[in-house]
């Protein structure tokens, strides 16, 4: 069998290809480089209560059970910018507002003194809608910038896109059970 050139220059270039494959076929278990885990509500909560929500840091996914279990939905997340402004635990919405309004922490006023609070708009981090938790200063809320989806870019709350946020919203009574992990 003669080769061409053409013919040569393929066979170079598919085998790290080929040898990626076979290398690919002998391992049983593969890893999920963008770190996604699937979540089940009964790996979190005991009951079903009126809703739930596993919002997972490290996926940088919320997910959402209705309370019958039956209505499953994962939205993309920005998660907190470091372990160090990541609370975990249970628990719950206590408030929602549309149109919120967005004043800096006493920590962010330390680090960042000429912050002002912001009212509804196309300037406010809290975006269209937020559901405050039981825990102060901790949110889960909507963002006009929807670069910070998918990255560590709060300061300890859970961000959407806006129009994830109000679909949310909208499915989530006060008293939605929330676990962050």
């Amino acid at each position: 069998m003669t080769l061409s050139r053409r013919g040569l220059l393929g066979a170079t270039l598919a085998a790290p290809l080929l040898a990626t494959a076979a290398r690919a076929n002998e391992t049983a278990v593969r890893s999920n480089i963008s770190s996604f885990a699937m979540q089940n509500w009964t790996d979190h909560f005991n009951s079903l209560g009126r809703a739930m929500i596993v919002a997972d840091t490290v996926s940088r996914a919320l997910h959402f059970w209705n309370a019958e279990g039956l209505d499953h939905r994962i939205f993309p997340t920005s998660v907190p910018i470091s372990d160090e402004l990541t609370k975990r635990g249970y628990t719950e919405i206590v408030r929602k507002k549309v149109g919120p309004s967005w004043t800096p922490t006493a920590s962010q006023m330390e680090r960042y003194p000429d912050w002002k609070p912001i009212g509804p708009g196309p300037e406010n981090p809290l975006g269209t809608h937020a559901m405050y938790l039981s825990w102060p200063a901790y949110i889960i809320h909507g963002t006009h910038d929807t670069r910070k989806i998918g990255r560590r870019s709060s300061d300890g709350c859970i961000g959407l896109y806006n129009e994830h946020i109000s679909e949310l919203f909208e499915l989530c009574p006060i008293g939605t059970q929330v676990r962050i992990i």
